[in-house]
């Protein structure tokens, strides 16, 4: 069917999901690279002969790797890992033995030591590769940019997300109850509200 009957057919591409499911890494030594996404702690998945498939923890989306997958030189691969809390992240990559470059943050005249001071979402980094050298960003994200998450599902990937997302809404629930001067009972839907707008990037309750 050539694009033009598709599109006389009065279907929209964007009237069904498209989940990214999973993305083929080149390695050169297979043995090697699952020792190294084990030490990540990743989850190793059933996969057919000649695949192996690890899943990151909190991620919907996995990496492939096989000798027959791909022709991509071992190594050319790059892709971002979404944190919560950067510094706990490295800290417990380089526990498991993992190099894992010092963090940086975007800076006006570019890359600035360490974290950005402000903590905010998208600025924070840090770099690590696999044996192979396919490389993985860190990226500290608490709140999405408007319009980069369906409102309409708001998902929290693990169960680590949820406590960080839960200890920044306690905070700002504090800031909350000095600015009213009372205490609010109806906390749970404050913090519902909290969640959700982090999470769709919309404007967070004050």
């Amino acid at each position: 069917m050539s694009t033009t009957d598709a599109g006389s057919s009065g279907a929209s591409v964007g009237s069904f999901d498209m989940k990214v499911e999973v993305v083929v890494i080149p390695v050169a030594d297979v043995d090697r690279a699952k020792e190294f996404y084990r030490r990540l702690g990743w989850r190793l998945d059933v996969t057919p002969p000649g695949v192996v498939q690890f899943t990151p923890p909190g991620s919907w989306c996995s990496v492939q790797y096989g000798s027959t997958l791909t022709s991509a030189a071992p190594g050319s691969a790059k892709g971002y890992l979404i944190v919560s809390d950067i510094v706990a992240a490295r800290d417990a990559l380089v526990s498991a033995g993992v190099a894992v470059d010092e963090i940086y943050h975007r800076g006006k005249d570019g890359p600035v030591s360490g974290p950005d001071p402000e903590r905010r979402s998208y600025f924070s980094r840090a770099l690590f590769s696999d044996p192979d050298g396919n490389s993985w960003l860190l990226q500290e994200v608490t709140t999405r940019l408007p319009g980069r998450v369906d409102a309409s599902t708001t998902p929290i990937g693990s169960a680590s997300d949820v406590a960080s997302a839960l200890r920044r809404a306690a905070a700002a629930h504090g800031e909350h109850e000095k600015r009213t001067g009372e205490a609010d009972a109806n906390w749970p839907d404050w913090y519902a509200a909290y969640l959700v707008a982090e999470q769709t990037g919309t404007e967070l309750p004050t």
